[in-house]
């Protein structure tokens, strides 16, 4: 590190002790967005930025269930090391964990001082690159539900506060135990931009609201957000899950993102109110992008088995490509604000999706049908979810990953050391989920036959 770096470390350290901290959570997402970290004491940290924090690159490739999944640069190269280095520009005290502040990390391949391949928050930097390159800015707004369980008598998990018909509302009549309140105030000091929350649609599940901002800042506040609630949820003895369905008799929890672009001096290029629907060009093509490499683009917003359980007719969760104004059974919807707020809705995505790994390929799509030119035909009138008017999105994560292998456009903007480490990861994942059986086989079928 130059002198100056070190002034740099020595600035945050000294503000760091002030504030009686004496230690970092050093973070980084890993492919399906769980957060990896390790906690660094403060005086340390002149030697974690000089040299990096070593882990294992494997940890990219290992399942929610620990085991190393196969993937190039992995278990084939004898388990190599990637560093981890803090970004101390992202410190933020944790206002539930006294003493402890965290940060996010930049995460480089030590042999040759490149960004690791899979490594997610690199990924969406690079899209933005090519953003740049024409003169876009994305902007994107978050939106995040999930589900609060409560421990059950027979070692697993409930919902927690099942009264039905609480839709849309906060208060003790949806959340009798005040969750949302503690949890939006503690998530606030966070300063990741949370505005609101309430009560979702389904019993024990909850949607908190974050602001829009640069798309790297979005995804990194999203991540940060996922993080908290789960963790929150744990120091009550609950669990909370972003899992796209937990329950057969509930729907499934969305990670909607609002997109739009600005220019060098900062206006919405989304906007123009002389525009077919009051839409700039730029706006039409980028739904059009979006509309086009929607298959592939389920493999990474839908990126779980069970993600395609969420989908249906009725459930308002988006199953075919299409969009409308202002319409929510369509795939995309374009809100009827204007001006400075014009912008679009991508619903397709389930809540386990990698804000990362989301926001930069809804980002390469649209920016792929900015640079095609094409518009994106008429906009669906009425209720959604016919067939005869719509094509269907992949029904199967399987399906999804071949979307994304075939769509080599797509692919190459993300990078293919990146999608080819992604579509090994996930096969992986599907191949598991087919040889284990399930309690819904043994009640179907054992009794009878």
């Amino acid at each position: 590190m130059s002198a100056h770096d070190m002034q740099e470390v020595r600035r945050h350290m000294d503000r760091l002790a002030a504030d009686g901290i004496d230690v970092v959570r050093v973070t980084y997402p890993d492919l399906i967005g769980t957060d990896r970290a390790r906690d660094v004491l403060v005086e340390e940290l002149p030697r974690a930025m000089e040299h990096g924090l070593a882990f294992c690159r494997a940890v990219y490739h290992t399942s929610p269930q620990g085991d190393v999944v196969p993937v190039s640069g992995g278990l084939d190269a004898g388990l190599p090391d990637i560093a981890v280095r803090p970004d101390l520009g992202t410190l933020t005290a944790l206002p539930w964990e006294p003493g402890v502040a965290s940060c996010l990390a930049e995460v480089v391949d030590p042999a040759t001082g490149a960004p690791a391949p899979e490594s997610p928050r690199d990924l969406l930097r690079r899209v933005l690159d090519r953003c740049a390159e024409r003169g876009l800015r994305p902007v994107v707004g978050p939106e995040l539900e999930y589900y609060l369980c409560d421990a059950a008598p027979d070692g697993g998990w409930r919902r927690y506060a099942r009264d039905p018909g609480v839709v849309y509302t906060a208060g003790l009549r949806a959340d009798p135990d005040n969750h949302l309140l503690r949890t939006l105030r503690q998530v606030r000091d966070l300063d990741i931009g949370v505005i609101s929350g309430n009560h979702e649609f389904d019993a024990g599940q909850f949607e908190i609201n974050l602001t829009h901002s640069d798309a790297l800042s979005a995804a990194d506040r999203a991540f940060r957000f996922k993080a908290a609630v789960k963790e929150l949820a744990r120091r009550e003895g609950r669990l909370a899950t972003f899992m796209a369905k937990p329950f057969n008799d509930a729907g499934g929890s969305g990670f909607h993102l609002h997109l739009s672009c600005a220019d060098a001096e900062g206006r919405n290029v989304f906007d123009d109110p002389a525009g077919a629907y009051g839409l700039a060009a730029t706006a039409r093509h980028a739904v059009a992008g979006v509309l086009a490499h929607a298959p592939a683009l389920a493999a990474l917003l839908n990126p779980t088995v069970n993600s395609y359980k969420r989908f249906g007719p009725d459930t308002l969760a988006p199953w075919l490509i299409d969009w409308g104004m202002d319409n929510r059974s369509a795939m995309v919807r374009i809100p009827p604000e204007r001006g400075s707020a014009a912008r679009m809705e991508l619903r397709l995505g389930d809540a386990s999706a990698n804000p990362y790994l989301a926001i930069a390929g809804t980002v390469a799509a649209a920016l792929l049908g900015v640079l095609a030119g094409e518009e994106p035909g008429p906009p669906l009138e009425g209720y959604g979810y016919d067939t005869a008017r719509s094509a269907p999105l992949p029904a199967t994560l399987s399906a999804a990953l071949d979307a994304l292998e075939a769509d080599t456009a797509l692919a190459e903007l993300l990078g293919k050391d990146f999608t080819t480490s992604f579509l090994s990861y996930k096969r992986d994942e599907v191949a598991r989920f087919r040889r284990f059986v399930t309690d819904w086989e043994f009640t179907e079928y054992a009794y009878h036959l």
